[in-house]
C-alpha cells in the first residue's frame, strides 16, 4: 500500500522550531521529487519547498526562505522539513508529497497532513 505519513506537528510558541517528518512506504521516495505544502484556514494550499532526490537542488517560497530547510534520508525513506523562527502566520496543515517536478505541480502521492499551530 502506497503511503506518505507526516509527523512532528503540534503547538509551538512564536520563535520556536519544529521538525516535520514524511515517511514513505510502498514505494521508494528517492525516485521522486519531494514537495512540502501547507494550507491555512480559508486559504488555498501553497507549495513552500521542494527538492530533488540528491538534495543538491532545493526550492523555497519567499515566505519560508531562510527559516525552513528541506532534507531527506534515503536510507530511512523519509523526508524532513526543519522549521525555525516560526511565526503565527505559519499556522497551517502541512503536507508532504512525492512529485514529478520541483516546484511541485505534478503530484504522484500526497500525505495526510499534520497540523502546525504557532501561538503564544
Amino acid at each position: 500500500q502506497l503511503q506518505l505519513v507526516e509527523s512532528g506537528g503540534g503547538l509551538v510558541q512564536p520563535g520556536g522550531s519544529l521538525r516535520l517528518s514524511c515517511a514513505a512506504s510502498g514505494f521508494t521516495l528517492d525516485r521522486f521529487y519531494i514537495g512540502w505544502f501547507r494550507q491555512a484556514p480559508g486559504k488555498a494550499r501553497e507549495g513552500i519547498s521542494c527538492m530533488d532526490s540528491s538534495g543538491r537542488n532545493t526550492n523555497y517560497a519567499d515566505s519560508v526562505k531562510g527559516r525552513f530547510t528541506i532534507s531527506s534520508d534515503n536510507a530511512k525513506n523519509t523526508a524532513y522539513l526543519q522549521m525555525n523562527s516560526l511565526e503565527p502566520e505559519d499556522t497551517a496543515v502541512y503536507y508532504c508529497a512525492a512529485a514529478w517536478d520541483c516546484p511541485s505541480a505534478n503530484i504522484h502521492w500526497w500525505g495526510q497532513g499534520t497540523q502546525v499551530t504557532v501561538s503564544s
